[in-house]
């Protein structure tokens, strides 16, 4: 059995995850051993459209970096958020979500999970993605 400790992870190299964003790899379970969290930064140029998801029965956690982005939530995504640089969003678990930049600015974001890995616990929501 592998024993945990402390250790810095560098940021990897860039993937594009099921969502369709770009992300720079972080700490996950793969490079720190972590077991409930995860953290990676996102980039979303201007026209960034994420295909709507949720993450079943995980939350998450973002810090704007850099720019701002709208983000549609709700069963019907009827709920408008938007997020500049300095502020911190919260998603609870399975809450449908879509994330778009239409800012005319890239935006860079710093993104938790709690879960191992970024990319657990999504699941797509593709008859949602006609209503933005």
């Amino acid at each position: 059995m592998t024993s945990l400790t402390c250790k810095v992870v560098r940021t990897g190299d860039p993937y594009v995850g099921q969502q369709g964003f770009t992300y720079l790899a972080g700490l996950t379970g793969g490079t720190a051993g972590s077991r409930g969290i995860s953290m990676t930064v996102v980039l979303l140029p201007h026209g960034a459209r994420a295909k709507t998801h949720l993450h079943k029965e995980i939350e998450t956690a973002v810090y704007i970096l850099e720019g701002e982005t709208e983000m549609y939530f709700g069963p019907r995504l009827e709920e408008l958020m938007l997020a500049r640089a300095g502020e911190y969003g919260y998603i609870p678990p399975d809450m449908p979500h879509l994330v778009i930049n239409r800012s005319g600015a890239p935006c860079r974001a710093l993104v938790a999970h709690t879960a191992a890995d970024d990319q657990e616990g999504i699941v797509l929501l593709p008859e949602l993605d006609a209503l933005v």
